[in-house]
């Protein structure tokens, strides 16, 4: 395999956790009985230009199907992200009724619904059917299809260029990032502003995020690696805010190399630190593997003494980043029961892998777990305020990345 930004030869491991099924595929109980396709799971990084990046295996159209469970609007603390992020760029921007969003990945319409409550005209372009139509129920124009320099091109034939684009965590979900870069660019006005945000490698090396792995992150970014590929799309970056989201994210602000946007001076302390914890070397990359093994290896210590101990224990949030643990972990309904989600497309089916059953979150009232593992640990706070009549009864919460915590 070649790099997908700059092409060449891959030859250094990251990270390799083993074979699992890509992480959204739910299974219904007739999926059961049927074979389940996995793929390996292995990230490579780039010596050239340090891109992280798995392994080519799984189409994009295979984990982005007609049935994509994942539904934006079920967190209400991302909910509240969206719409904090709608009132800072549209002040900062001037975005009014005369104005023009396009958001890239744009789900169920959980952020762009904020600019139709203002009035101003947008349009979401999102390729899963199943949250387009959700979109379009609450008002959110949208256009089903992925997007790239062709779909680009064919906006601005119809006069729909941006002033200003949002991509969030999308960026790592595209396997041809050059591609789809060049998209924004075209699709952008001369003067116009694009956002994407995408969690940071460097927290998720230095907090071992492994989960975050999964087959729809075709790829895993810094700051230096995206302004290189912006620059070859004829975009450069000129600010950048460092986010608590996904357990560290950056907002990147992008516009064309010579748009008049002031480069501000986050985004020169941003990548001297980047520089500073070697990010542009190769040893950087090296020991990621150990981390990894810990957290497995902690996770299952805790669930076979708590089996013989005769404790409880359920998990809570049938997040991605939940079955690429559960998988790594080789973690059955032995050792977890049932996990809870309050999204209703995943409620009823059954964790891709580990074949866990996701079963609403009334029954942890009646079923009342000695302890809730909270697989989503980036909304941990959010899952126990939600939940705190539980522990109010003695369930104790538990995250296992970076490592194993009960609280």
């Amino acid at each position: 395999m070649k790099c997908r930004h700059c092409h060449a030869p891959l030859t250094q491991c990251f990270v390799d956790l083993g074979s699992a099924p890509p992480s959204n595929a739910y299974l219904s109980e007739p999926d059961l009985q049927k074979p389940e396709t996995c793929y390996p799971l292995r990230v490579l990084v780039c010596g050239e230009c340090h891109l992280v990046q798995t392994e080519d295996y799984v189409a994009e159209d295979t984990v982005f199907d007609a049935d994509y469970a994942y539904f934006s609007s079920t967190s209400r603390s991302w909910l509240a992200h969206a719409q904090a992020y709608c009132e800072k760029v549209t002040a900062r921007f001037g975005l009014n009724p005369d104005s023009f969003v396009i958001e890239v990945a744009s789900n169920d319409g959980y952020l762009l619904r904020n600019f139709v409550e203002h009035g101003i005209p947008c349009l979401g372009i999102e390729p899963t059917a199943s949250t387009a139509a959700a979109a379009e129920a609450i008002g959110v124009p949208t256009l089903q299809a992925f997007f790239g320099a062709e779909l680009a091109a064919r906006l601005v034939q119809e006069g729909r260029q941006a002033d200003l684009i949002a991509g969030n965590n999308v960026f790592a979900h595209v396997p041809d990032i050059n591609d789809f870069t060049a998209g924004l660019a075209r699709a952008l006005k001369p003067g116009g502003v694009v956002t994407l945000e995408f969690p940071h490698l460097m927290r998720l090396v230095e907090f071992s995020q492994f989960d975050t792995i999964y087959h729809e992150h075709f790829s895993y970014l810094s700051l230096m690696v995206v302004a290189r590929i912006f620059a070859q799309a004829g975009l450069r970056i000129f600010d950048v805010d460092e986010l608590p989201t996904h357990g560290g994210s950056l907002r990147v602000y992008g516009c064309h190399s010579g748009a008049s946007h002031v480069e501000a001076p986050a985004v020169n302390a941003v990548l001297a630190e980047e520089t500073r914890r070697g990010m542009a070397t190769a040893d950087y990359y090296e020991g990621f593997q150990a981390k990894t093994e810990a957290v497995r290896n902690g996770l299952i210590e805790f669930l076979l003494t708590a089996r013989r101990e005769g404790r409880s224990v359920a998990g809570y949030g049938a997040a991605a980043k939940g079955n690429t643990l559960l998988n790594y972990a080789g973690i059955k309904p032995d050792l977890l029961p049932f996990i809870c989600d309050a999204a209703a497309a995943k409620i009823g089916k059954f964790m891709p892998g580990s074949h866990i059953p996701i079963l609403d979150p009334a029954v942890l009232e009646s079923r009342r777990p000695d302890y809730l593992i909270i697989l989503p640990w980036n909304i941990a706070q959010e899952v126990r305020s939600q939940n705190a009549h539980l522990a109010a009864k003695g369930t104790r919460f538990v995250v296992a990345v970076p490592e194993l915590i009960i609280m």
